[in-house]
Formats: C-alpha cells, structure tokens, sequence
C-alpha cells in the first residue's frame, strides 16, 4: 500500500467538508469571514506511534483555547478514517484575519507561557508531534465559507 501524501490527504478533508454543506454547519465562522483578507490555515499533524490520543487530547484540552486566545478560530478538526494515516494524523483548520494576523498570532501563541507549560507537559514521555503541514487557502467566490 502507498503511504499517504498528507498534503493529499488534508486537500481531499478540504472538499469534502465544502462539499458536504460545512459552511452551513459553520454560519457563525460564515458570517464572521466577510473579511477579504480572511485566510484560512490547514494543518497537518503526524505524531509518533502510539501519540496520537496525547496529541488529541493536548488540543481537546488546551490548544483550541490558547488559539482563541491569540485570535485564531477554530474551524475543524478531524482525524482520517483508514490506515496508517488513522493511527498518527490530526487534521484541522484555523481561521485568521488575515495572514499578517496569522503570522502576530502564531508568534504570540509560541511566546505564551501557558502554551509553554502545556506544551512540555504533554511531552514528558516524549514528542507527541514529529511532523507539521501547513497550507494558507484564500475561499473561493463561491465557497459556502468565506
């Protein structure tokens, strides 16, 4: 079997969730985004074998709410349904102002003490991350969300 291209993988989440009605799952992010700088961020996550539950659980726990803090919107979250990607991939996009806002929001996310302090604590039995995709996507004209 052919490893998966997470950059594949996270564009074929894209059109899908577009595809399935999710920007009227998401009027609120809808209504918010009528911004012409707004700019969307897809990541990609890999973790090591046997992380994924901690790396899950550091954003369940944390990391949607140190975002919000620092401006960034949580738009989604998701997980691959076959393997291997299902045992070590986390999929999620953020929404932003604008990519200037991005850049003032990940440089204050990185700085913030609690993120710090949660970030070292859910490393203690090693990386939980060994990998980051990331991808910064204008909406289209005609997308649900913009």
């Amino acid at each position: 079997m052919t490893p998966l291209n997470p950059v594949r993988l996270a564009s074929a989440v894209v059109l899908l969730a577009v595809g399935f009605g999710f920007g009227a799952l998401y009027s609120t992010t809808v209504a918010q985004a009528q911004s012409a700088n707004k700019v969307f961020e897809l990541r990609t996550y890999t973790a090591p074998e046997g992380k994924l539950p901690d790396l899950n659980a550091r954003f369940r726990n944390h990391t949607m709410r140190i975002f919000q803090k620092h401006g960034m919107s949580n738009v989604g979250y998701w997980v691959p349904q076959d393997a291997p990607a299902k045992d070590n991939t986390l999929i999620y996009i953020i929404s932003h102002a604008s990519r200037e806002a991005a850049k003032k929001s990940w440089a204050d996310f990185g700085a913030d003490p609690e993120w710090k302090k949660v970030s070292a604590e859910s490393q203690v039995n090693g990386r939980i991350v060994t990998g980051v995709v990331s991808v910064f996507m204008d909406a289209t004209d005609y997308s649900p969300i913009k």
